[in-house]
């Protein structure tokens, strides 16, 4: 019994002796604490942090690739347009078509004439098919107040000393129209008589107006050209200072300027009344060439009439010295026609036209022309005429240059000529 109590004492020591060894590095504490079951709150706020960071850095690469694509985008377009630029025509493509007009008129007929002169036959007789005019105009608009034309001309060349076709510019203009008042053109543009005539007449396609028929006029000429119209076309003007050789004409071979005018009113709307003048050497003065004694001057009347189906009109001319310009003696002219139109329906029509014409009235007075036409007018579509026609022309005591060729003789010359004759424009 001693030795067990013995034996425990001595194990109790033992123990006691130990327990100051291990005291030294002491056994963590046993955490007491509850096992979590939430995140930790700073933990959270740190995952969000990173999150918007990345979402930031995510959206800020997209703004730049936009960028870049848009950057390039702008190039290829300024490489496209600097590509249109270069290979844009001169015209402009439709920009410029559309501010261009293009227009044209031809007259052509199938006719028999039958010319005679002191009873001797000429060599235009017979039957023939000819093309007298064939206009194209090319009218282009720069702008309201700026525009240019040019308006060339073909002709079968039946009159002249050869067979050709001649092609050749009859206008050539431009025109600053600062007011329908006040219109200025410089070039080969319209007179201020003949064209003015012709729009009244309405019949050119048939034959040349008055002065122009027997070459007293004509309708275009190189120079400086002014006009306009006043109060609803109650008044109208135009002024032109010329070379004074006509468009065919192109040379500085004049050293004088021809001046030619004219005025009209419209009192009621289907009156028209107009008076004009002309004066110049015609283009036929120059330093290198002997003098010209005299000065052409011209001057001209017409009254017409248009509404519903009638036309009627009266034209007057007085000349001096128009073909005695290079000549010693004097002379004068004068002569008047008068013409009408009855339309019974709106595509058949009668006309009919008479002229008058004394060419020397001094040198050799007992010189006449009397000429007329008579005709019907068809009318299928609005720009095309044909025409059914007849013409006489008889010249006594002389001859007379005409547009049908010189007509007359020693004692008289007759021109007969019958056809059909047309007009196409567009």
């Amino acid at each position: 019994m001693k030795l067990k109590l013995v034996a425990a004492l001595f194990a109790g020591s033992a123990i006691s002796f130990s327990v100051p060894a291990f005291a030294q590095e002491p056994a963590p504490a046993a955490d007491t604490s509850p096992e979590p079951t939430e995140p930790d709150p700073s933990d959270v706020t740190a995952d969000a942090t990173i999150a918007n960071a990345q979402a930031v850095d995510e959206a800020q690469a997209r703004i730049e690739l936009m960028q870049q694509q848009i950057e390039a985008l702008q190039e290829s377009i300024n490489q496209i347009k600097n590509a249109s630029v270069q290979q844009t025509p001169a015209w402009k493509s439709l920009e410029w078509a559309t501010k261009t007009k293009i227009s044209g008129k031809a007259f052509l007929n199938v006719s028999n004439i039958n010319q005679k002169s002191d009873g001797a036959d000429s060599s235009q007789n017979g039957s023939q098919a000819e093309l007298k005019r064939f206009y194209i105009g090319v009218d282009h608009k720069f702008n309201d107040m700026f525009s240019a034309n040019l308006t060339t001309d073909f002709r079968y060349n039946s009159n002249g000393t050869s067979k050709d076709v001649l092609v050749y510019v009859k206008k050539a203009y431009l025109q600053a129209k600062f007011a329908p008042e006040f219109i200025l053109r410089v070039g080969a543009a319209d007179l201020p008589w003949v064209p003015f005539v012709e729009g009244l007449y309405g019949y050119r396609f048939i034959e040349n107006t008055l002065i122009d028929r027997t070459k007293y006029g004509t309708s275009a000429d190189w120079g400086v050209h002014l006009g306009g119209i006043f109060g609803d076309n109650l008044v109208s003007y135009a002024f032109s200072a010329v070379n004074g050789a006509g468009y065919k004409t192109l040379s500085r071979s004049s050293n004088t300027v021809d001046l030619e005018g004219r005025i009209s009113v419209n009192p009621i709307r289907p009156i028209t009344l107009g008076v004009g003048g002309y004066t110049g050497k015609l283009g036929k003065s120059a330093d290198n060439l002997p003098d010209t004694p005299h000065r052409a001057t011209r001057w001209n009347a017409v009254a017409a009439y248009s509404a519903g189906p009638v036309r009627a009109g009266i034209e007057y001319f007085w000349a001096k010295n128009w073909n005695n310009v290079t000549t010693l003696a004097s002379d004068k002219s004068n002569g008047w026609s008068t013409f009408g139109s009855y339309t019974f329906t709106p595509k058949i029509a009668l006309f009919g036209r008479y002229d008058w014409v004394k060419p020397s009235t001094e040198l050799n007075p007992a010189l006449k022309d009397h000429y007329f036409n008579i005709g019907v007018n068809y009318k299928p579509i609005k720009d095309i005429d044909v025409a059914l026609v007849y013409k006489r022309d008889r010249a006594k005591n002389g001859t007379i240059s005409t547009s049908n060729g010189t007509i007359g003789g020693v004692d008289h010359g007759t021109y007969d000529e019958i056809g059909i004759f047309s007009q196409l424009a567009f």
